[in-house]
């Protein structure tokens, strides 16, 4: 099953995507700047490979739901969320303020 939904975090707006896979679940926060996810996202290939993408994302993990997601600290950030002040050790939450 995926979910799909609008979330607010202090007036700011976010898109919210669970989906759920056999043994694991799939969390996104997002907006169209970056986003924050569980541990499927592979931070060292957006600073490899895929590096001149230039993508804003940070990964939290052993999350299992969107509101662990937002309040764990984020373990790596791409090196193209530093422009947003994006530091391993931050919260979800606060990465994504920074966004907006």
């Amino acid at each position: 099953m995926v979910t799909v939904s609008q979330m607010e975090i202090e007036g700011k707006y976010f898109t919210a995507l669970t989906a759920s896979l056999p043994k694991t679940n799939l969390l996104v926060i997002s907006n169209d700047v970056g986003y924050i996810m569980c541990g499927a996202l592979d931070v060292d290939l957006f600073n490899g490979a895929l590096a001149d993408r230039q993508v804003i994302a940070g990964r939290a993990r052993g999350v299992k739901t969107i509101d662990q997601l937002l309040h764990a600290p984020l373990e790596k950030v791409t090196d193209a969320s530093g422009m947003y002040g994006w530091e391993p050790g931050m919260t979800g939450k606060d990465a994504l303020m920074k966004l907006v």
